[in-house]
């Protein structure tokens, strides 16, 4: 089992971050599509399939479940991978820094093997891979922190 954590400061309040994170199918970033595969309000059982492209230009294809909400502190989404599981896990919370009010942000990403292929891939890739899901997680919190300044182009 692999965790990666980031963390970063968002300037905006955790509601806003909430809101960019829930509003399916405006969902940031925009370099991708979201398609909604379930009807209703979001919230756990929620499910979407996103597309993003790749920084070679190919796309990639991930589909993603509600596995628990809190508004606006904590998202937890599920995310079946080949032979790994992934939890995603969005905490939010509101701070306080030279008058100004920002979202303290961390992200966590759990890789939870689901065959024994995914034992193997994990232990081969291990460290590979958590630099790339470190990087990935970092520019999602940019992306976040750019769709709060310029929400139009987030939409």
């Amino acid at each position: 089992m692999s965790t990666v954590a980031v963390n970063g400061l968002v300037a905006a309040p955790a509601a806003d971050l909430w809101r960019l994170l829930t509003e399916l199918p405006r969902r940031f970033p925009a370099d991708g599509s979201v398609e909604v595969l379930t009807p209703g309000e979001f919230g756990p059982g929620t499910a979407w399939r996103e597309t993003r492209t790749r920084p070679d230009g190919s796309e990639l294809a991930e589909e993603f479940v509600v596995l628990a909400a809190e508004p606006p502190r904590l998202l937890v989404l599920g995310s079946p991978g080949d032979g790994v599981d992934y939890r995603i896990t969005w905490a939010l919370r509101d701070v306080r820094r030279r008058r100004r009010r920002y979202a303290a942000v961390r992200v966590t990403v759990r890789a939870l093997p689901a065959a024994p292929s995914g034992r193997a891939v994990a232990l081969l890739l291990g460290g590979l891979a958590v630099r790339a899901a470190e990087k990935v997680l970092r520019q999602d919190i940019a992306a976040l922190a750019a769709a709060v300044d310029h929400p139009a182009e987030a939409a």
